[in-house]
Formats: C-alpha cells, structure tokens, sequence
C-alpha cells in the first residue's frame, strides 16, 4: 500500500506498521491522561479523538528526512493539540520536559498550537483558520518548485465556519493538488451533538465533492483505513478524508460526551481510564 508518487515516501510508508500504530496510540493514551493530572483542565477527549490521525499522518505519509521535500502539517483543530505534542514526543522533536511543563509558566507549550514550539509549524486555536493557511503553503511550494505534501487536520465543528468553506470553493480554483484534509468527524462540539444542533453540514463528503475536491470515507480510529484512504489520491485534486470518530475513544465514560470537552479526570477517573487503557505490549 503506497501513496501516489507526488505524495509518499518510500522510507515512511514502508515503515508503517499498523500494530506497532495501535500499542503507540494505546501509549500516547495513557501519556495525555498523565499530564492531564497536573492541571485542573485540558482538552483530553478532543485529543483523543484525532490521535490515530495525527499518529498515521507523522508516521505513515509525512516525508520529514529529505529537507528538499519536507511536507507540512497543520493542527487546524486547536484544541486536539495534546495529540500532536504526544507524537512529536514519541518523535524525539519535543522533549519529556516539554510536555511535563505543558500549560505552565516555565514551560514553552500551551493549550493550542504556537508556531516556534519544536515541530509546530503554524498557530492554531481559533477554528476555521487551518485550512486557509494550507492553501498558501501550497502556492508558496508550488512557486519555490517542491513537490511537498500539507496534511491538515480540522473538526466537524470548524465546519461551521465560512472560511473553511471559502477554502474548500478556492483549492480547486487555484488547481491545489497536494493537500489533503482529514476531517475529524466526532459528531460533537463542546456544547452538544453536531449532527442535532448543525444539521445543515451533512452529509459532509458530497459537499466536498460537489466542490471539487475528491473525498473518501474512513475510520478515524483505524490506521489501515486512514493510510488506505491516503493512498487513493487523486493526483489531480485535493482529498478530504472524512473520519469518523469518538469524542473521548478509549475511555468509556470520556465517550461522546460534551462535558469532557475541557475537563480532567479526578484521581478515581484517572485510575479507571488507565486501566481501560491497560495492554501487555506496554506494561511488561
């Protein structure tokens, strides 16, 4: 399974190890709620809800080794930050120290995204701003000669806003062909259930299509259905993944509900999710 060759890279698709995904996600999991319990609040269920996409973007597409072809990723959703600073971790980009200090005075990582943090390539937070920012790295790749790939990310909930769509009409007028946005379709907003209180943005891969752009249904919490709707870009256009996915996956009582949208698990909370999220690849 291999993606175009406008898009891959031997060295990272090759490598890709699907089961090797699972337990480091499992990990990464287990990594969050840890730091979750130096604060009285963090955006947990949000990062757990687009882990599997920011794991299998670093470690199965990004070309990050050859700097002529370096591609870019964007965490437009803000708020899943804990879940790209838990990859670049597991990476080597940002340090133990790093996140140990996330949200801290002394420490240089916040609750979103800041340009200049190791790894962390554009500021993000206020939604709908993700996709608008991709569509200059394209053009700027496109001008400098570089075949380089941008991967974002952004959520059910930056599509209620008018510049995610101004983007989505303008990447095929501008004959954008090196994007692709995964869409992390969780149903859920901080105040309520997506699909109830927006209905209007549904069915959101036809939307996209009609568009333009070339979009493809996917697990978003299985890395062999996110690699394997990577790899059928269309060259020619920009894909949407569309993801389906749990606010909260892996923590029973974290998932699809709203009020774990900015919240922490108390000691009791905690002792439970770790055990939920218990494997023997990890605790031997």
């Amino acid at each position: 399974m291999a993606l175009s060759t406008e898009l891959s890279s031997p060295q990272t698709s090759a490598a890709f190890d699907i089961r090797e995904a699972k337990v480091r996600c499992r990990r990464m999991r287990r990594r969050i709620l840890e730091l979750s319990q130096r604060l009285p609040a963090l955006h947990v269920a949000p990062a757990f809800s687009c882990l599997e996409i920011v794991d299998t973007i670093y470690y199965g597409l990004m070309r990050r080794p050859d700097a002529s072809k370096n591609d870019t990723f964007i965490l437009s959703k803000g708020h899943g930050a804990l879940a790209q600073f838990a990859v670049l971790e597991e990476l080597g980009v940002m340090s133990r120290h790093d996140l140990d200090t996330c949200c801290h005075p002394e420490g240089r990582l916040g609750g979103h995204p800041d340009y200049g943090a190791p790894g962390i390539e554009a500021s993000t937070g206020s939604l709908g701003h993700g996709l608008p920012m991709s569509l200059g790295i394209c053009l700027a790749e496109r001008e400098l000669g570089r075949e380089s790939a941008v991967y974002v990310v952004a959520s059910d909930g930056e599509l209620m806003e008018g510049s995610t769509w101004e983007s989505v009409l303008l990447a095929p007028t501008l004959r954008i062909r090196n994007l692709v946005l995964f869409v992390d379709l969780n149903d859920f907003i901080s105040g309520g259930q997506t699909s109830l209180t927006h209905r209007n943005i549904y069915p959101v891969a036809e939307k996209f299509e009609a568009f333009g752009w070339q979009a493809i249904h996917a697990d978003g919490h299985d890395q062999d259905s996110l690699f394997g709707a990577a790899s059928r870009k269309d060259p020619s256009r920009p894909l949407a993944v569309v993801a389906r996915t749990v606010k909260g996956k892996g923590v029973s009582y974290m998932e699809n509900q709203p009020i774990w949208h900015y919240r922490s698990p108390n000691a009791t909370e905690y002792q439970q999710a770790l055990a939920e999220l218990a494997d023997p690849d990890l605790d031997r």
